[in-house]
């Protein structure tokens, strides 16, 4: 899925830095911004030596400086949230191609647009459990959103706001650096 280039350039122009617990929880759904969904788990994690990025090859989150996740739960299906920031936007934005390159070989799926990041969207199952990623790349930061769930109807308008939310959660982290 493309981007707009106003969209694009949106995201390209924010550049604050995630590089604490603090900020990757604040950039990382809650339960106020899901309500209806329970939370199941969360964390945030700084990277003591984050890996030079011309020493990981094909590995997108290798050069990682810090990464966090959050889980919630709505009758059977399960939404989770990534974030892998990076020092700065050219690293971001390289992580970005090698994943959506290793995403390649999914199925893609029709999620519409983002406004203010550069995304794509596949379907995968892995361990029984069907799935819908939309991968996000805004500023410093890769983002992804799986919804999954046995049964899951996967729906691309469940994916798309589930994405809105982690990409307005992050825009405000950004804003309060």
């Amino acid at each position: 899925m493309r981007t707009p280039a106003r969209a694009r350039a949106s995201a390209a122009g924010f550049s604050t830095a995630f590089n604490t617990e603090q900020k990757i929880q604040a950039a990382l759904p809650d339960p106020d911004s899901m309500k209806g969904w329970k939370p199941k788990t969360g964390k945030a994690h700084v990277v003591e030596q984050p890996t030079p990025p011309a020493q990981c090859g094909p590995d997108w989150d290798c050069a990682a400086v810090a990464d966090g996740s959050a889980k919630f739960e709505e009758v059977g299906e399960i939404v989770t949230f990534h974030l892998y920031a990076f020092a700065d936007q050219p690293t971001a934005q390289d992580a970005c191609r090698k994943e959506t390159t290793q995403m390649a070989k999914y199925t893609k799926a029709e999620v519409a647009p983002l406004d203010g990041a550069t995304s794509h969207a596949y379907y995968r199952n892995a361990g029984g459990l069907d799935g819908i990623n939309v991968s996000l790349c805004l500023g410093t930061v890769v983002g992804r959103v799986t919804i999954e769930g046995g049964g899951s109807n996967l729906d691309p308008k469940t994916a798309h706001s589930m994405s809105r939310i982690l990409i307005d959660r992050v825009r405000k982290a950004a804003t309060a650096s």
